[in-house]
């Protein structure tokens, strides 16, 4: 290996990647894995180390469409991937994000690093998170072997769903080589609709109404009155995506306004305005440290308000929340958070902030001791993006 700290190693394909770890391993010498590149400062800064670079590892496995089925290369982009999936009128379920304007990063996002941060978008509303799609994965685990798990079929109950492991895991268990998706059909139109003039707590109380509906909605979101996306909102506004056929999206728009009893205003592109909500466009540039909130929705109106940040927006009807606010609120955050049986994940935050607070609360004992317990069972030496999801203080 003989990499000095911050050298890169592009390797073109798994046995190349196998090589490289088992002589990191051979040498004791962790390393960062990077694609990429934009989604490197998410997450406890990793030292300057000896990097894995998988962005030439590339390209569009098997597609078959019949199937619902897509294998990809970690380091295909993710537009390339949208674009080929979009020519026969389907898409991937867990509306990936490109967090690379909120961060200000120039390289370009990729599926291997959608699925390592869970980087999931309005879109998990309706057909869940990464790992819902996920149905397959080749790696190379930290003692440079190569692993598999889950199967390339849409119905699989045999064995552990190692799959779902690798979803949210940060590069910290295994170098992702490929990934199986199942696929969605992409219906031929949608609509977004907006009840305007309206604040948090009826705002979201029409989302949650919408959601335990049969309309089936792709995208809920509260944007504030102080929000930059949309003008004009008055005391703020619920967005509500529904899809479908022509027919059928017309009556799901006639029985959504008969649900609200609102007046229900067509939103011009907007498509494009979720996708702004998805990329958290809206806090581009802001000095001020970025969270994402998971929450029950329900409380979503409340803890808005105890926090009180300067900028925020609400998706998933309330089930997450973004925030911008000063370091000083990173307690306030976190205890609501873990208050109502949340979670707070810091998103962008200085590298100083970010070593201290950590990307999450330190979780309890027990779910600690099993979380160690499975990063040794797949990286015993830690060889792995060391650090990476090391909990810092609560506050």
């Amino acid at each position: 290996m003989h990499n000095k700290p911050g050298d890169a190693v592009k390797v073109t394909c798994e046995s190349q990647a196998v090589d490289f770890v088992r002589q990191a391993r051979a040498e004791k010498k962790p390393f960062e894995i990077v694609g990429g590149g934009t989604r490197r400062r998410i997450g406890a800064p990793i030292p300057n180390l000896p990097q894995l670079d998988l962005s030439a590892i590339q390209g569009i496995v098997n597609y078959e469409p019949e199937e619902l089925l897509c294998t990809l290369a970690p380091g295909t982009s993710l537009p390339e991937v949208e674009s080929v999936l979009a020519q026969r009128g389907q898409r991937l379920g867990f509306d990936p994000a490109d967090w690379s304007a909120v961060h200000g990063a120039s390289g370009t996002p990729t599926i291997g690093g959608a699925v390592s941060v869970d980087a999931f978008g309005p879109g998990r509303l309706l057909r869940g998170p990464a790992r819902d799609s996920l149905l397959a994965w080749r790696g190379v685990n930290g003692l440079g072997e190569t692993i598999r798990g889950g199967a390339k079929v849409v119905k699989n109950v045999t064995g552990f769903d190692l799959p779902k492991l690798m979803c949210g895991a940060f590069g910290t268990l295994s170098v992702l080589t490929e990934l199986t998706f199942r696929v969605y059909p992409r219906p031929s139109r949608a609509a977004v609709l907006a009840v305007k003039d309206i604040g948090p707590l009826e705002g979201f109380a029409h989302l949650r109404k919408i959601a335990r509906s049969a309309l089936e909605p792709s995208g809920l979101a509260y944007l504030p009155a102080s929000n930059t996306l949309l003008p004009d909102v008055g005391r703020g506004a619920a967005l509500i995506r529904l899809e479908g056929e022509e027919v059928p999206l017309v009556e799901k728009i006639v029985l959504a306004k008969a649900l609200l009893g609102a007046q229900l205003d067509d939103v011009a592109d907007g498509d494009g305005l979720f996708g702004k909500i998805r990329d958290g466009v809206m806090f581009a540039g802001t000095p001020l440290d970025i969270w994402r909130v998971m929450i029950p929705a329900t409380e979503a109106p409340r803890i808005a308000a105890e926090i009180a940040a300067p900028l925020w927006l609400g998706d998933q009807a309330g089930g997450l929340l973004w925030l911008a606010a000063p370091a000083a609120s990173a307690g306030l955050i976190r205890d609501l958070a873990a208050a109502n049986d949340g979670q707070a994940m810091l998103l962008k935050a200085s590298e100083t902030d970010r070593a201290r607070l950590g990307l999450y609360a330190p979780p309890p004992p027990a779910l600690a001791h099993l979380r160690a317990r499975v990063k040794h069972a797949f990286d015993p030496d830690g060889l792995l993006n060391p650090g990476r999801l090391d909990h810092g203080s609560a506050a």
